[in-house]
């Protein structure tokens, strides 16, 4: 691997450590600098799901489009749903789609209502670096949903880094060394470990830690 566990459960806790204390949980962001990465090219970009091992203790908001009886199951989880009739009226309602997505993290879409969601909340979650994302019309919903709340984007964008969310101040450094490991090794598979430049960890409002590869 890229880097030895014990070193990135060392770093984890001095990002954690430096800092003012905040009135709300901060996430630990993971930043990974590329070198020797053209991002013209396709090979040069990522854009990938990575379910992490251990999920925050602040959990994403997921939202769901869908009928039926994936509809049906995800009100009763508690999520935020919208159907083919609300899709409709969000046709040219920029203010509602936008309020959506700053609200959803992730937004799940029965696969056969994909083209109306990305008509209608595709360009209000595309400025934000979040995307409808498609399952099949028999996926247990339940099991997604549990699996979503340990997934993170990783993309790039206009420069040559990645950035991502590893966890946040209410879980144990291990577990977050253990998400650090995970990104590293699908960034490491795309890429090879001699464009990886750069690591560093830091929380929201903390100070970045440089962790040596």
């Amino acid at each position: 691997m890229l880097v030895a566990q014990d070193r990135l459960v060392e770093a984890v806790k001095e990002a954690l450590s430096l800092g003012k204390p905040r009135r709300f949980k901060q996430s630990v962001d993971l930043i990974v600098v590329l070198k020797d990465v053209d991002l013209k090219s396709p090979e040069g970009r990522i854009r990938e799901i990575v379910y992490l091992p251990h999920k925050p203790t602040k959990e994403p908001k997921i939202c769901v489009v869908a009928e039926g009886d994936m509809a049906l199951k995800a009100r009763e989880m508690g999520l935020e749903v919208y159907t083919r009739e609300d899709l409709a009226q969000l046709r040219g309602n920029r203010k509602r789609a936008k309020k959506i997505a700053k609200r959803c993290d992730w937004v799940l879409v029965r696969a056969d209502l994909m083209g109306m969601a990305g008509g209608t909340l595709g360009p209000a979650l595309g400025p934000r670096g979040k995307a409808p994302t498609p399952v099949p019309p028999a996926a247990n919903i339940e099991d997604l949903v549990q699996r979503f709340k340990r997934a993170v984007w990783l993309r790039t964008r206009n420069q040559p880094q990645v950035m991502v969310r590893v966890g946040d101040e209410g879980m144990k450094p291990e577990e977050i060394a253990e998400n650090i490991r995970a990104v590293l090794q699908v960034l490491s598979e795309k890429y090879g470990q001699q464009k990886i430049a750069k690591i560093y960890l830091k929380k929201t409002m903390g100070v970045p830690v440089q962790v040596h590869v």
